[in-house]
């Protein structure tokens, strides 16, 4: 693995993978990096690994299950030719073509990269949490929201988001409880003002999600308050964590621009500020955050990447440069 790559992607969800059918049925060898299992939830496949039933994914009229459809993801790009490597990137240099990716001990050169690594949202902590994901416990309202029609429901978080999602989540559930931590909201105003008017919202103030209560489906969730430490129990078919998203971007850190909230800042198309170097999905997109959104972008960046490898080879070949670049 000591050549020089043409592409090498970075994660493996529905971004990286949609990323490598393109770059592979385009000959451009992709070798895609899909990290590996931790004990933070992060594994192969992206955040559809820990969802159960997907049903707004185009062409699954029935839906399917979130790691069924990462399967045929990767499935269909390995069968263009995309090589996998089941590790995950220690350390990157974009400073000089070709770029070096380090994945433990080997170091591996790449003239073209896809940063595709996601974000994941930031969970509550609490016991058999991820366990609960897609089975009451959940981290998006749009995509789950169908499923607790007739519920009672909750939301915790006080920011836009939040608010958002619980406004939302009034389509389908009969009453949507808002945990807050806090006696007041950090959503805007015009936010708090719809959820203060919507008759199926109730707020829980200054009160926090201690203890998530059921076995292998969420009946209920214990709540304290800080301020009296009083415990109580809310009787809830579905808790929707909305407490913010983290992107995977640490690792690019003083080598590809990022805003405020440390997503990737993208510019025409997919391109970062580092030539060669491009950027799909969750990885640089706060704002939809879904499967068909990222497999937009990772289409977008294999475009991207193949068009600029092309305009770079035959650029090195007028020139004379080395093929390595």
């Amino acid at each position: 693995m000591s050549d020089v790559r043409d592409l090498v992607i970075i994660g493996s969800g529905p971004a990286g993978l949609t990323a490598a059918i393109y770059a592979a049925r385009a000959n451009l060898r992709p070798l895609v990096i899909e990290g590996e299992l931790s004990s933070t939830g992060d594994q192969p496949g992206g955040q559809l690994m820990l969802t159960t039933e997907v049903e707004n994914y185009p062409g699954f009229v029935e839906g399917i299950m979130g790691p069924e459809l990462m399967g045929n993801f990767r499935g269909q790009a390995a069968r263009f030719g995309a090589e996998f490597l089941t590790e995950k990137v220690t350390r990157v240099d974009f400073s000089e073509r070709p770029f070096h990716i380090e994945v433990g001990d080997v170091e591996l050169k790449a003239r073209a990269v896809i940063v595709s690594t996601g974000a994941k949202a930031k969970m509550l902590g609490l016991d058999n949490e991820l366990a609960l994901i897609g089975h009451g416990v959940s981290t998006c309202a749009t995509c789950d929201g169908f499923f607790f029609k007739g519920e009672t429901i909750a939301v915790a978080g006080g920011g836009d988001s939040a608010l958002e999602e619980a406004t939302f989540l009034t389509k389908f559930a009969t009453k949507v409880y808002v945990i807050h931590r806090r006696d007041e909201l950090r959503a805007s105003k015009i936010m708090q003002e719809r959820a203060f008017k919507n008759d199926k919202i109730e707020f829980v103030w200054d009160s926090v999600p201690v203890e998530l209560l059921g076995g292998t489906m969420l009946e209920g969730v214990k709540i304290r308050n800080v301020k009296t430490d009083e415990e109580t129990v809310l009787e809830i078919a579905g808790l929707f964590v909305a407490i913010g998203h983290v992107p995977n971007t640490s690792l690019f850190e003083g080598q590809l621009d990022m805003d405020e909230n440390g997503y990737l800042v993208t510019t025409t198309g997919s391109r970062t500020n580092v030539e060669g170097v491009f950027a799909a999905g969750d990885v640089a997109d706060h704002v939809y955050r879904q499967a068909i959104t990222a497999a937009g972008t990772g289409c977008m960046a294999a475009i991207d990447s193949e068009r600029w490898i092309g305009h770079q080879k035959h650029e090195a070949e007028i020139l004379g440069t080395p093929t390595e670049w």
